[in-house]
């Protein structure tokens, strides 16, 4: 550790944490690095060292050592990396609680769609908004996430569906991710759903994304990535496959909607044009999965979605026994997922998914940042990684995974800066 630390995480009760960089899969997904009373040492945003009380203690011998750096105690907490979320529908106006009653009376998620609620609804008040209306709802979701441990998360446009609206949802990620803590990774989804005035004229509506859409967002390096809703009514295998290649085209990464309402084939055609990852997966078949075992297919699962929608659950254990890196995330939205909280999807996975929280740790950690190509640099806590660090108000990793319903962060530390003090 040649330089002296400008920030020490001590008294460590439990350190728990994967390794590597890159998404873990099958058993390996379960292995976690766990020590008890540890320390890390960051410098300049990133972890310089990791390790033991003992070890400690003879680094604090070095003249100096301690002498510039700021002191976290953990007070014999667990400490975790800090959570990414990597599917979340940050940028819009206007909340749907209005549709509840009719969830409640049985209608499902796309026949509120057909009769203009839904997405359209949210649509209609997002092209009203301004990008700084946009951007102070934003900031407002941000802070409730981040104070639930989420140091990371993905962020996709998809309530403006113009290229005047999309730009200004996406124009908004990137004012963001400048003003707030929390680091932004910009999805497009111009294909969220076909808007009311490109109704019977979907061909047109993919044309616009094709030829306008896309190349604006490419010249403007307003995305990474590329996603599409991959579904009955919405959009088709190969209409979707034409916008992913459409966007591969410009640079921009795949991702897919995938198999949430019916078994489509979105899981195949995640691994046939080589996307980073495929969410919901609900209704994904043996032969989808299989062919994203294949291709190392990130499965991004939203167990807070299917709670919402009264809907299935999708098969995770089935998925990690496939050796398919499995990846946690909320969904947060107005209409499908309103939460912001990464842990009760956490809760949910081990007590809807059977998931063991070793495996939970991982998914909204190191294999959450693989599936937006950032495992790189977060996701753990390990020397020459980001300073991502959450402190618990818990002694191990099976008190958060049991214990729900509660806040149990107590301090989050973001690029080596404490961001989130709760309760304080």
């Amino acid at each position: 550790m040649d330089n002296f630390p400008a920030l020490i995480v001590k008294n460590i009760g439990l350190l728990a944490t994967p390794e590597g960089k890159c998404a873990k899969k099958g058993k390996e997904q379960g292995k976690i690095k766990f020590i008890e009373d540890a320390f890390i040492a960051v410098q300049d945003g990133i972890i310089t060292g990791v390790g033991s009380k003992e070890q400690l203690k003879v680094l604090e011998g070095q003249r100096n050592f301690c002498s510039k750096a700021q002191i976290v105690d953990a007070d014999g907490n667990l400490v975790t990396p800090g959570l990414v979320d990597p599917h979340t529908h940050l940028i819009f106006s206007g909340w749907r609680q209005k549709e509840l009653f009719l969830k409640l009376k049985g209608m499902s998620y796309l026949e509120i769609l057909k009769i203009g609620g839904g997405i359209l609804n949210t649509v209609k008040n997002t092209r009203r908004a301004s990008l700084e209306e946009l951007i102070q709802n934003g900031m407002v979701v941000l802070d409730r996430m981040m104070a639930h441990g989420t140091t990371t998360c993905e962020a996709k446009s998809g309530y403006g569906l113009t290229v005047e609206d999309e730009i200004k949802s996406l124009e908004a990620i990137q004012e963001l991710n400048k003003i707030h803590p929390m680091e932004l990774v910009s999805t497009f989804l111009g294909a969220h759903a076909v808007p009311e005035e490109y109704k019977g004229k979907t061909g047109e509506y993919i044309e616009l994304i094709e030829k306008e859409m896309i190349p604006i967002v490419a010249r403007e390096h307003l995305a990474e990535f590329c996603d599409v809703f991959c579904e009955h009514g919405v959009f088709g295998v190969e209409e979707s496959r034409k916008i992913l290649e459409c966007g591969k085209n410009y640079g921009l990464i795949p991702k897919v909607h995938a198999d949430e309402m019916s078994s489509l084939g979105g899981a195949n055609l995640a691994a046939e044009v080589g996307a980073i990852s495929a969410d919901h997966l609900i209704h994904a078949g043996n032969e989808g999965l299989s062919a994203m075992a294949e291709n190392n297919v990130v499965a991004v699962l939203l167990p807070g979605t299917s709670l919402f929608l009264n809907e299935s659950f999708a098969r995770a254990r089935n998925m990690i026994e496939m050796g398919i890196p499995v990846a946690l995330a909320t969904d947060f939205n107005p209409g499908s997922c309103p939460t912001e909280s990464m842990q009760l999807v956490m809760n949910l996975a081990c007590m809807k998914y059977r998931m063991m929280p070793e495996e939970v740790l991982t998914a909204a950690t190191l294999n959450a940042a693989a599936a937006i190509k950032r495992s790189s640099t977060i996701g753990s806590i390990e020397q020459g990684k980001q300073a991502d660090i959450v402190i618990w108000d818990a002694p191990d990793l099976d008190f958060i995974m049991y214990h729900f319903g509660v806040n149990l962060v107590k301090t989050v530390i973001k690029k080596g800066k404490v961001a989130v003090q709760n309760g304080k």
